[in-house]
């Protein structure tokens, strides 16, 4: 059987290198062979064939040599092939056919064929993951709340199936890839993907569900995605493949589910993801193939009870799934968190300025509330929720602890959008007094009922804050007259912790706080939290990383004494360095916190912005996350990042949180916010109110309308010339080169 099994996935790469020249050979002969290609939005060329060989593929031509590498890892396909030790000759086909698949793809985008497009029901496929997607992604990867991912290939025996392992998955907070076909137990060729569509799954990246094409092809894109997270997170360089191979399968937890028959083209990839460190859990009568040396767990194993397989796989990867489900009728976990509940859907909804709502977390003493308790208030509240359409709606949450703090209340507060959301059917938007909450049809058929939404705010914020809260009571108003008048309270609440978060700076505290989270992909990188610098991930401030280690004493975010301030300008204090030393394994040994040009903050990869040095123009400028256009400084976001990512110290280069630009402390050794000089538009505009609100103190009011953006220019030399014309203040400054 083992001979049986190297011999189709080699047969399977031979087939698919066959398939890549040829489609190569006609398009040289179309398009010449300088024609120049990339995959959308990403700085890493043919992601699989760089990782691995260092080799960047920007032309046909470079196809060629690519396609020469996986030539040269072929074996030969005699019909009584000899069985090699740890599966050698397969493995290596297993790498020359993701080789071929990833030429073949980029062939297919090159000609108009991808991203796939279904004949019969007219659904596009997502095609290539950008780095975009891979880095909005990457923190909750690194946080727990994304254990891993599974890439199911094939089809389901049948749509009921199908939805029962795709449902159990998103409950298991798993990301999921479907690609490939296989036959039905009725004999029709299918694909998971149509039997979701068939049974009205929403899919898309909100929901956990990404289809990425219909031949087992597609696979290719999911272990492109997987690469690059060594090369975006890990720091490792191009052609270092041992390095690569070993953080996919150390620090990238995935497997695969092989639903239906098995050909060669399968066996093949299969080999290739073997490669990666990837199992594959097969629902048919396969065998078994124990550890190679690349593995420390079966390569290939087979669950047929579809009940189980699921479990199965997560036992086969390791996983560490944590799933805390609070007692209501319908499926519960962030894989429901992007699930949208369209007007039509809707049974009931509240707030969003239809009718006055509001949310409300307020700490109490022990002894004042009931723990688990859910109060309703309101006449005949029962008939108006049963009669649907819209309804007044205030909560309010109570909670209290031995270790509660009032600073905890609007980070417990902010959760209130992620309880709600994380359950299938309900929909939640905004937060204080301009929040919009929908329950959906098939929800309310499920058995949820208006007392649900606070069962599931005392299950889980007493989950998610277990060390410091010890009790939580909900009571929700549903008369408009009690909800007007308990929002006033509420307001007042909410102007008080604002103007108490205005005074917090980084002088007036004497602990600082470490994000080691992305420690977990990017092993060098630590983040400092400051009052007035949150992280460059923009999920975590000061204020977050202080409740979470009251959370989770031995968490990611730690204590870091501030010690003496070495350098009031730069930012740099003798306990910052000294934790520095230790939470980077001496990777790091000092950081100065106001500054791009020496010694500045290391990064991971899921920064929301990167500031880079412009020296011609004597400033900097700022470019977000998701811009897809090039800048002044000749590369674009996806290029740059490659540059400042895993956990690295740039000078001249850095990642940073959205909030940052806005703080008084942003860029404060190097001239603050009068040394920006270009950001994409999308991005001014989002930051607009604060900055001009920044500017103004900074004695610039006018500063915003200075700085320049894509639709000025988008080199240096017209960026230059723009500046001058304006007369941008960063030209008088002080070099920032000395």
């Amino acid at each position: 059987m083992s001979k049986i099994i190297a011999s189709a996935a080699i047969r399977g790469a031979h087939r698919l290198v066959k398939e890549a020249e040829e489609a190569l050979e006609k398009a040289i002969s179309e398009k010449g062979k300088d024609f120049q290609f990339e995959f959308p939005d990403t700085a890493f060329y043919l992601p699989m064939v760089y990782a691995i060989t260092g080799f960047p593929v920007k032309t046909l031509q470079d196809m060629k040599v690519a396609l020469g590498f996986a030539k040269e890892l072929l074996h030969p396909e005699p019909e009584d092939h000899i069985w090699r030790p740890y599966l050698g000759e397969a493995l290596d086909s297993g790498m020359a056919t993701l080789f071929a698949e990833e030429i073949l793809l980029a062939l297919r985008y090159i000609n108009g064929q991808e991203p796939a497009k279904d004949p019969d029901t007219g659904y596009v496929y997502n095609g290539f993951i950008t780095d975009t997607i891979q880095r909005n992604l990457g923190i909750q990867l690194v946080d727990g709340r994304m254990p891993g991912f599974a890439a199911i290939i094939g089809a389901a025996p049948d749509e009921d199936i199908a939805v029962h392992i795709v449902r159990e998955l998103q409950e298991k907070n798993i990301l999921i890839f479907l690609s490939g076909q296989a036959h039905d137990k009725n004999g029709n060729l299918t694909s998971v993907t149509k039997q979701l569509l068939n049974k009205k799954v929403e899919l898309g990246w909100d929901t956990y569900i990404v289809p990425l094409g219909p031949d087992t092809e597609h696979t290719l894109y999911a272990l492109d995605w997987s690469i690059r997270a060594s090369l975006i997170f890990g720091g490792n360089k191009p052609g270092d493949y041992k390095a690569h191979l070993k953080y996919t399968k150390d620090r990238v937890f995935a497997f695969a589910l092989v639903l239906g028959e098995l050909d060669d083209i399968k066996w093949s990839t299969g080999a290739g993801a073997i490669n990666m460190g990837y199992p594959a859990i097969c629902d048919t009568e396969v065998p078994v193939i124990h550890p190679t040396g690349v593995c420390t767990y079966e390569e290939v194993d087979r669950e047929l009870d579809h009940s189980k397989i699921v479990q199965k796989a997560i036992e086969v990867r390791g996983l560490k799934v944590i799933v805390t489900k609070p007692p209501i009728p319908v499926s519960y976990g962030p894989a429901f968190e992007g699930e949208r509940i369209r007007k039509e859907d809707t049974f009931i909804e509240f707030g969003g300025q239809r009718t006055p709502a509001f949310e409300w977390v307020r700490m109490r003493e022990l002894d004042e509330i009931e723990d688990g308790k859910v109060i309703i208030v309101g006449d005949n509240w029962k008939e108006r929720y049963e009669k649907g359409g819209q309804m007044p709606l205030g909560i309010v949450i109570e909670v209290a602890g031995r270790k509660m703090q009032k600073d905890f209340e609007a980070v417990i507060e902010r959760k209130v959008h992620h309880n709600i959301n994380e359950a299938q059917g309900l929909w939640h938007m905004g937060q204080r007094d301009i929040n919009w909450i929908r329950i959906s049809h098939a929800a309310k058929n499920a058995g949820i009922t208006l007392e649900h939404l606070g069962i599931i705010q005392t299950t889980m914020m007493k989950n998610r804050f277990s060390s410091i809260v010890d009790k939580v009571q909900v009571t929700l108003y549903t008369e408009e007259a009690d909800v007007l008048r308990v929002m006033e309270e509420a307001r007042q609440a909410y102007r008080e912790r604002d103007q108490r978060l205005g005074t917090l700076t980084d002088e007036a505290v004497d602990t600082f706080y470490s994000c080691l989270l992305c420690q977990s992909f990017a092993p060098s990188h630590v983040c400092v939290i400051t009052p007035e610098r949150l992280g460059l991930c923009g999920a975590y401030n000061w204020l977050d990383a202080k409740a979470a280690f009251e959370i989770d004493p031995t968490g990611g975010n730690q204590p870091v004494p501030k010690g003496e301030l070495i350098d009031p300008t730069y930012g740099r204090y003798t306990g910052v360095d000294e934790y520095l030393k230790k939470a980077s394994g001496g990777a790091v040994e000092t950081l100065n916190l106001y500054t791009i040009m020496e010694n500045p903050m290391t990064s991971c990869g899921c920064f929301e912005c990167i500031v880079a040095i412009i020296p011609e123009a004597n400033g900097v400028m700022i470019v977000n996350r998701g811009h897809t256009g090039m800048t002044p400084i000749g590369m674009k976001f996806s290029t740059l990042a490659g540059t400042v990512g895993g956990g690295m110290q740039t000078p001249g280069f850095m990642g940073i949180g959205v909030n940052f630009i806005t703080s008084k402390k942003f860029l404060y050794g190097d001239g603050g916010l009068k040394r920006i000089v270009w950001m994409p538009k999308a991005l001014k505009e989002r930051i607009r109110e604060a900055f001009k609100k920044r500017a103004e103190e900074e004695g610039v009011p006018d500063l915003l309308e200075k700085i320049a953006d894509e639709t000025i220019c988008e080199d240096s030399e017209k960026l230059l010339e723009f500046l001058t014309q304006v007369g941008h203040p960063a030209l008088e400054m002080e070099p920032m080169i000395k």
